[in-house]
């Protein structure tokens, strides 16, 4: 089996030669061929050159279209601030608490900021490796858009205070997920991965998450499934309040940092496809023996179930040691 046949068949709980290895190895590509993120964020033939020379590097199942996690607030109209060594900074936002949604303008992804850039990137990967190795892009959820547009203090300050509009933004935002995911799927992601860490119980309560965002989430994977895509949903920290609802909004992988208990989301999830959750900073502060051994366990827990694939709780870090990397991937449990 190569990597793209190995995903599917993992996602489709069918039998697989072995765990995909699908750390998530976006900023860290740049870092091993020696580039400067401001270079590698901003150019899509650089990154997907930096994607493959990762993955034949680390041996793994996919590669990784995303840039960072301001791509789609840029292409809205936000100020950024760009550094060699460092993810960008937002240095005026598109939105501001006295201004009118309705004026928002869901962006082109063929025109509009980095987002030609990233469709660039999926599609000389799809060209190269659309045969062999699983493609995954990467886009904002609807909440971490929105308090992307306008600041994330602003943003909560302005669900409680202006709740019809604050929907009207995340109704906004929800538009522009479909618009840019759709359009990476037919430049050649096979998933569009949702990050949307703005989600997260830490930040917003899971009745929130129940009343305000769910919903929009079940659009979103509708309109990706429709366009022939698995749903695929990122959410970091401790999650294990809005597990439940992952069926309803039509997730179907779901990744977990490594606060949350793998056992836990087996029972919780036992028809999702689960994606982790080796902790990231031992891929930093960590041995190779750690790390194989901490990655080994947690392969041989899913024995007889199927649907995992062996991952990074979250990013792989910037400053990740490599030989701690592909003791993560040699891990992965080899089957006769």
């Amino acid at each position: 089996m190569n990597g793209l046949e190995r995903f599917r068949a993992t996602a489709a709980f069918q039998a697989a030669d072995r765990i995909p290895a699908i750390p998530l190895v976006f900023g860290h590509a740049a870092v091993l061929a020696g580039v400067g993120l401001d270079e590698y964020l901003r150019d899509g033939a650089l990154l997907a050159r930096c994607q493959l020379e990762a993955q034949a590097l680390y041996g793994t199942d996919a590669v990784y279209v995303y840039m960072d996690a301001f791509v789609e607030t840029e292409a809205v109209g936000s100020k950024l601030r760009f550094g060699r060594d460092s993810y960008p900074e937002v240095l005026e936002y598109a939105f501001k608490a006295g201004d009118d949604p309705g004026r928002l303008v869901v962006p082109d992804p063929e025109k509009d900021g980095r987002m030609p850039q990233i469709l660039e990137a999926l599609s000389l990967l799809s060209a190269q490796v659309g045969d062999r190795l699983v493609i995954v892009s990467a886009l904002e959820g609807p909440m971490t858009l929105v308090t992307q547009i306008m600041g994330m203090q602003d943003a909560l300050y302005f669900a409680a205070d202006h709740p019809d509009d604050f929907e009207r933004l995340l109704d906004f935002a929800t538009d522009v997920v479909i618009r840019y995911g759709i359009a990476q799927i037919r430049a050649g992601a096979h998933v569009p991965m949702v990050f949307d860490p703005s989600s997260s119980p830490s930040i917003v309560p899971a009745q929130f998450f129940r009343e305000f965002l769910l919903r929009r989430l079940t659009r979103i994977f509708g309109a990706f499934r429709q366009a022939g895509a698995p749903g695929w949903l990122n959410i970091p920290g401790h999650i294990q309040p809005l597990l439940r609802y992952c069926p309803e909004a039509g997730v179907q992988i779901i990744s977990l940092d490594y606060e949350v208990p793998a056992a836990e989301a087996r029972e919780v999830l036992p028809t999702t496809v689960l994606v982790g959750n080796i902790k990231p900073m031992d891929l930093v502060l960590g041995s190779p023996e750690q790390v194989f051994r901490d990655a080994s366990a947690l392969c041989e827990s899913f024995t007889g179930r199927g649907g995992f694939m062996l991952s990074s709780g979250s990013e792989v870090p910037l400053e990740s040691r490599p030989e701690n990397v592909r003791a993560l991937v040699s891990a992965r449990e080899e089957k006769e």
